[in-house]
């Protein structure tokens, strides 16, 4: 694939008063019911014309008194309910209002209670992946608009606190510093879900995995057709039957320098490269976007990309089992029935639930390598969409543990989740006459029963599985983020793997 950071934005940390930053805009974070004073903005505050909403924002042109060119006032809305995860809006805001007028350097304000780790590592996260653009494909140069640099700025501490000013490895710096791995991972992740279904294969996948696995010093291996007929992988294989292209399941493993810890945390993510349904073929009105249905799958690639550099104390190995699902003249029909690498035996009611089935194995696989732990993320259903429309990811959890750990990962890095429920008695709608499981449990409840499907493959190893269907994907850019791919979990992914061995 090609390198999706050939012209890089720069990113950095500068401590200095805001008034002496030479750059093309100075962003400046404004709030309803503050009205700010410099720059020459109190009588916009008094009009009204500038108020502080949400992600509002106003561009002031030779501001005095600054060496700035420009001041952008962005709004941040009520001070109490702005966070970090509000700030990673912000900042991807307004650099994309800036990029549009073809700003190239920029400098976000910290100040006040702005002023730490949390704040300035979001505002980096923010800007980077609102720098983000899916148009690799446009061969037209006169409408991409780059930006050159983008600064996270605070003012020096004053002098009768007697503290000297942080320098630039200090905590905010290193908190832009881990950010920007962040969220170049969380692009990489983008990068490859944006790739259309002909250029990214499952054989082009594990290539990326390859090429990705060793500049990060990770190991990485790809068991081909043949390994997965030994290992029985007849799920996973069903479901690959009907396309020319062959399947494959990576594995992307990190080890600590230090193995003290014996947690193994498995990252499972689905890698359908094109869904067509299979011979229960989907409707053509937005076929196109199947290709995102690797996506669980490239979040667990960018995940592992930034995990190699951060380096938490566990052992962390990802498993994306890649194929692509179509109704070639050798598609497993509906009623077939396949026996998974578990042993259990699965009626294929649906060839469009083809997901779950590839996850089974590859969660069962995951098990024998002695994953102690486990977290699949999958654009799974339909269901979830329904219920939680594009807002929260659907999170359904074996173990309380684990589904803690997760949501206070997710809570922290800004990536909404809602816990599903995941009962026993909800396995009914899956019973079959013919196999130990039906692929699908009918109209009710669907992304519960797709769960309760997995289940069954992650046995009594704690588990939790993550249902991007609904948040995976942008059908409309936001102020914040291009249409497309969102990279949705990498940062709870990194976090979760960060936060277990007690390191940030």
């Amino acid at each position: 694939m090609p390198d999706p950071y050939a012209r890089p934005m720069q990113t950095s940390f500068e401590h200095k008063p805001l008034e002496q930053i030479e750059t093309g805009a100075l962003i400046v974070p404004v709030f309803e019911g503050k009205k700010e004073e410099r720059f020459g903005a109190g009588a916009l505050f008094d009009s009204g014309e500038v108020a502080g909403k949400p992600l509002e924002m106003t561009l002031l042109h030779h501001p005095p008194g600054i060496a700035a060119e420009r001041v952008l006032l962005a709004g941040a809305g009520k001070p109490g309910k702005f966070d970090p995860a509000e700030m990673r809006k912000l900042a991807g805001a307004a650099l994309r209002h800036l990029k549009s007028k073809s700003v190239k350097t920029m400098a976000l304000a910290l100040e006040a209670a702005c002023a730490s780790p949390e704040f300035a590592g979001a505002a980096v996260e923010g800007a980077i992946l609102g720098d983000y653009e899916p148009d690799r494909y446009k061969t037209g140069e006169d409408d991409k608009k780059s930006v050159d640099r983008f600064v996270v700025a605070a003012a020096p501490e004053s002098p009768e606190v007697g503290q000297a000013p942080s320098p630039a490895n200090g905590p905010l710096g290193a908190a832009v510093a881990r950010a920007r791995i962040v969220a170049d991972a969380q692009n990489f992740a983008r990068e490859l879900v944006n790739e259309p279904a002909n250029r990214l294969t499952p054989a082009k996948v594990a290539d990326a995995a390859r090429t990705m696995a060793a500049e990060s010093g990770l190991e990485c291996q790809v068991l081909d057709r043949e390994q997965l007929e030994r290992l029985g992988m007849g799920a996973l294989l069903g479901v690959a039957q009907g396309s020319a292209e062959p399947p494959n399941l990576i594995v992307v493993g990190y080890k600590p320098s230090d193995v003290g810890s014996p947690v193994r945390l498995g990252l499972v993510g689905k890698g359908v490269t094109f869904d067509s349904g299979g011979i229960s073929i989907k409707p053509s009105d937005g076929m196109e976007k199947m290709k995102y249905d690797m996506a669980g799958g490239a979040a667990m690639l960018g995940a592992m990309r930034a995990i190699a550099r951060l380096k938490p104390a566990i052992a962390v190995t990802a498993y994306i089992p890649c194929v692509e699902n179509m109704p070639g003249s050798r598609a497993q029909r509906p009623g077939d029935i396949v026996t998974a690498m578990s042993g259990k035996t699965v009626e294929v009611i649906n060839t469009d639930a083809e997901g779950r089935l590839i996850l089974a194995d590859a969660l069962a696989y995951a098990r024998r390598q002695d994953c102690t732990h486990l977290v699949d993320a999958a654009t799974l259903t339909g269901a979830i969409v329904v219920a939680l429309g594009h807002l929260n990811v659907g999170l359904f959890a074996s173990d309380d543990g684990m589904k803690d750990r997760v949501l206070r990962a997710a809570k922290a890095e800004g990536e909404r989740m809602w816990a599903m429920p995941l009962e026993d008695d909800y396995k009914e709608y899956l019973k079959s006459a013919f196999a130990d499981l039906a692929n699908v449990g009918g109209r009710w409840g669907g992304a519960i029963t797709a769960a309760i499907f997995l289940k069954e493959f992650a046995g009594d190893t704690p588990w939790v599985h993550l249902d991007i269907a609904g948040t995976a994907w942008l059908d409309e850019s936001k102020p914040f983020l291009a249409k497309g791919p969102t990279g949705v979990p990498v940062r709870t992914l990194v976090r979760l793997a960060m936060d277990w061995g007690g390191t940030s």
